[in-house]
């Protein structure tokens, strides 16, 4: 059996600065080694809803290549903003601003576009749809996988994931990247 692969050293930076910060709720390795393969598929904008202390970011970020590409990303809470914008101080291809997910509105179209399925109504596919660009990429995560359909969560029709699964403006499918985890990747077409 082998070692996992080694840590970006921007992810590696992003681990340390939300541990100095007490933030434990960050985009898993799995999540984020998918999101690194994305970005280096993308050029444009790309960005990041939610970014917490960056590690979301930082995965993103470790993906990207040459300077045809460029990640912002909003964080509401200023104090984890702050910790955030230390990683990338010194990187002009990443912005993070500190505000609500609205103040990107005017930044896109994304070609890529990272979201937590924690708030299903800030992030259901129509609050979305025209923020990405055609052939852009919509990253969900935070899934528990589910094998029936409709997919239930908790006792109740999961009804972001339908809708993101369903909806005629994207292509998606819905990936497990650990044995308790999941995440959706849409393809606006």
């Amino acid at each position: 059996m082998s070692a996992p692969p080694e840590l970006p050293d921007v992810v590696r930076r992003a681990f340390e600065v939300s541990r100095r910060a007490g933030y434990v709720s960050f985009c898993r390795n799995e999540t984020g080694r998918l999101l690194a393969t994305l970005a280096a598929t993308r050029e444009g904008t790309m960005a990041e809803f939610g970014t917490g202390c960056g590690v979301g970011t930082a995965w993103l970020r470790s993906g990207v290549r040459g300077e045809d590409a460029r990640i912002v990303t909003a964080e509401l809470d200023p104090r984890l903003a702050r910790a955030a914008s230390e990683i990338f101080v010194d990187d002009p291809l990443v912005e993070v601003l500190a505000a609500d997910w609205s103040t990107l509105l005017d930044k896109g179209p994304f070609s890529l576009l990272f979201l937590d399925s924690g708030q299903p109504g800030e992030v259901g596919v129509d609050a979305i749809a025209d923020l990405v660009a055609d052939g852009g990429i919509v990253v969900l995560d935070d899934f528990a996988p589910c094998e029936q359909w409709p997919p239930v969560t908790y006792g109740r029709v999961d009804v972001l994931r339908e809708q993101w699964l369903t909806d005629p403006r994207f292509t998606a499918v819905e990936v497990m990247v650990a044995s308790d985890a999941s995440t959706i990747i849409a393809t606006k077409r």
